[in-house]
């Protein structure tokens, strides 16, 4: 439940345009998926007017072919798991199209809940759906960023660097960009906080993780 965190002095059309990518690759079925949106309230409606031909322009194309950006999910059982976190009264806003013929697709969709406490907001759907959510100021931000028991990565679209820094070191998230989608380097540490797991892979961080530390004590006198 990776957030992607949207402060009013962003740039919006930047962040609106990149942000289907940042939960919509491999569709959804990414550990690092942002399918939290966070937006502040000031500038909601403007960034949701940015998003719509955003999303609707994501290719959804059999994945074999040059054109395609999003494929159809890895099982029908997978895809009836996704789907069950929609229903008649859900508020989507947004909604894609999918191809005709074989394959377990589902559209790029986009919510807005109309309560924090709302499923979409918590649990891990795991598919190309993303809850979109306004937040009041800076403490408001991170405070719902954090009201996850997950922890593995997420953005913050800002401007101001001071801010960035200050929303970066209150998230409890292993793994965080700013003003761009970019989770994993081979360079750089990759991991978690709460259930998102322990330890790092890649990076020098990686020796220690899968190091076994031996302690031998021998005693000297007789």
């Amino acid at each position: 439940k990776s957030a992607n965190v949207i402060f009013a002095d962003a740039d919006l059309a930047k962040a609106a345009a990149t942000a289907p990518y940042g939960v919509f690759d491999n569709a959804g079925q990414d550990c690092c998926a942002r399918s939290r949106i966070l937006v502040q309230r000031s500038v909601m409606d403007e960034f949701l007017a940015l998003l719509e031909p955003a999303v609707l322009g994501v290719r959804v194309e059999d994945p074999s072919l040059d054109t395609s950006e999003m494929g159809p999910l890895i099982s029908a059982g997978h895809r009836d798991s996704v789907a069950s976190f929609i229903s008649a009264s859900t508020n989507v806003v947004i909604r894609g199209k999918v191809p005709d013929g074989p394959g377990y697709w589902y559209p790029t969709t986009v919510v807005v809940p109309s309560d924090e406490a709302d499923p979409l907001m918590h649990e891990e759907v795991f598919g190309p759906v993303v809850a979109v959510m306004p937040f009041d100021d800076e403490a408001d931000a991170i405070r719902l960023t954090n009201a996850t028991e997950y922890g593995l990565s997420g953005s913050i679209w800002t401007r101001d660097v001071g801010r960035a820094f200050r929303v970066a070191r209150a998230t409890e998230s292993g793994n965080l960009s700013v003003n761009s989608h970019s989770s994993v380097r081979y360079w750089t540490p990759f991991g978690g906080f709460k259930k998102s797991g322990i330890g790092r892979e890649l990076g020098p961080d990686a020796l220690h993780h899968f190091t076994e530390v031996k302690n031998v004590f021998i005693a000297t006198e007789d």
